[in-house]
């Protein structure tokens, strides 16, 4: 029996379906915030210490490169948040149908950004 050789892959011809880019995203999004934890926790805790602390935390939050910043770390929390409760559906064998993994997949971006618009408005505008 004759070996057939390797057949030889393009990556940048390969396109990935959604829900596997869905899964790839939800590895970043959480890399990204757990390597955001000790910087928000000493954000924080300055904060609490002194009162020119709080308002030199507040300067900066109020520059518009640390509120996009603010935005893309809100919408990754977002995005990690509802993957992750799509992935814990998926682990009971609830919604592993192509058609349904395909929606579920979509309906993660879609929500992850709507909300992410939503809340951060809401906290622009308080």
């Amino acid at each position: 029996m004759q070996k057939e050789r390797p057949v030889y892959l393009d990556i940048q011809k390969i396109r990935l379906p959604i829900p596997g880019i869905v899964s790839i995203f939800h590895r970043f999004s959480g890399i990204a915030l757990f390597i955001c934890i000790p910087l928000f926790l000493w954000l924080f805790s300055g904060t609490l210490s002194h009162e020119s602390a709080f308002n030199t935390y507040q300067e900066l939050v109020h520059h518009p490169l640390v509120k996009c910043i603010l935005f893309v770390l809100l919408l990754a929390y977002v995005y990690h948040s509802l993957a992750g409760v799509r992935f814990l559906f998926m682990d009971i064998h609830k919604g592993t149908e192509l058609k349904t993994a395909r929606t579920s997949a979509k309906a993660v971006v879609i929500c992850a950004i709507v909300l992410s618009v939503i809340i951060y408005g809401a906290c622009l505008l308080s």
